[in-house]
């Protein structure tokens, strides 16, 4: 099956990817569920939603995410977070595979095999640089979020939603439209939320949680990092850049996890169009978190740079050292 292209085509992928749920969840059988490597709060909300979701159909659940198997703990807190097992924990051939928010399968890290191995496998997502992979497709690029899609998807199941499928949707939504505040917001986002609402979900703790909640430390690590901020304007619409490193995050006593909230500060330069944050890992690789006020598609960029995303976010990960890989950032977006 093809990735979905037209609402016609979005509108089937989804009643079938429905239908093949329904029908594991009727026979009992196994279902193994998991969102991108280090999730964020869209693919965990994603996942936890759609995995108790399936539990209240009846469905053997098994929800995963690829190693490291670390939640920060602006996450942990998700409802079903708890229930979560590590990924040599789940069969290497389950009825159905269901993948949430991995823009392609390397994404998935040691569970994309599961993608052929399983009997069926459902690809839910919302990243415009999605190839199309897995048996069922259920891809909309014009999605302000995953969660969007699995609400759709526990619609089709019958399933009602309470606090709990509602917390963990609200957390992905707030998270993935940046507290609504990103262009890909539109008028049903906000109708979903207020369906959300309208549970009793506690909005404002969820904020709080996600956005308002860190560690003393970060504070030290922000200036440090924004004190090293550069701006060039002569590249493309204006870069602003910055680096740091999960070894520098340890040093303030923050987990690594910690840097991916950076690139949300360094992106508020107005003189630059594109934000960009190197983060050190420990491998001497760098994850590069890229933003765009609009001017630039940075999917473009970073599909260029091996990596994907959105138009106005997007990242990938580089082997050079960290002169080379701004060097071949800095070219790419001189591309017209």
């Amino acid at each position: 099956m093809s990735r979905a292209s037209t609402t016609d085509d979005l509108a089937e992928a989804m009643r079938t990817a429905a239908a093949v749920l329904a029908e594991a969840a009727s026979s009992r059988s196994t279902v193994v569920l998991s969102g991108h490597v280090q999730p964020d709060a869209d693919a965990l909300g994603s996942t936890l939603a759609l995995a108790e979701g399936l539990r209240r159909r009846g469905a053997r659940v098994l929800a995963t995410f690829p190693g490291p198997f670390t939640l920060p703990a602006s996450l942990g807190w998700i409802p079903g977070a708890e229930g979560l097992v590590p990924s040599d924990s789940v069969p290497s051939s389950p009825d159905v595979f269901v993948s949430l928010d991995a823009a392609s399968p390397p994404r998935l890290g040691e569970l994309a095999p599961l993608l052929d191995q399983a009997a069926t496998s459902v690809v839910v997502d919302h990243h415009a640089s999605n190839p199309g992979f897995g048996r069922i497709r259920v891809v909309d690029p014009a999605a302000p979020a995953t969660v969007t899609l699995v609400a759709d998807l526990l619609d089709g199941l019958g399933v009602t939603l309470d606090r709990q499928l509602a917390t963990c949707l609200y957390a992905g939504l707030a998270a993935d439209t940046g507290s609504f505040r990103f262009g890909s917001t539109r008028p049903e986002t906000h109708e979903l939320a207020a369906r959300l609402l309208s549970t009793g979900i506690d909005h404002a703790a969820i904020s709080r949680r996600l956005f308002d909640t860190a560690p003393f430390g970060w504070l030290g690590l922000l200036s440090v990092v924004t004190g090293r901020a550069a701006l060039e304007t002569d590249v493309g619409a204006g870069l602003v850049w910055t680096w740091s490193s999960t070894a520098e995050a340890a040093e303030h006593g923050l987990a690594g996890e910690q840097l991916e909230a950076l690139v949300d500060v360094i992106r508020s330069a107005q003189e630059a169009d594109v934000a960009c944050v190197l983060k050190g890992q420990d491998d001497g690789s760098w994850s590069v978190s890229l933003r765009s006020r609009g001017a630039t598609d940075v999917a473009r960029v970073a599909m260029a740079l091996g990596g994907g995303g959105h138009r106005a976010a997007a990242g990938y990960t580089s082997h050079l050292d960290r002169e080379g890989t701004v060097a071949a950032l800095r070219a790419e977006l001189s591309v017209r």
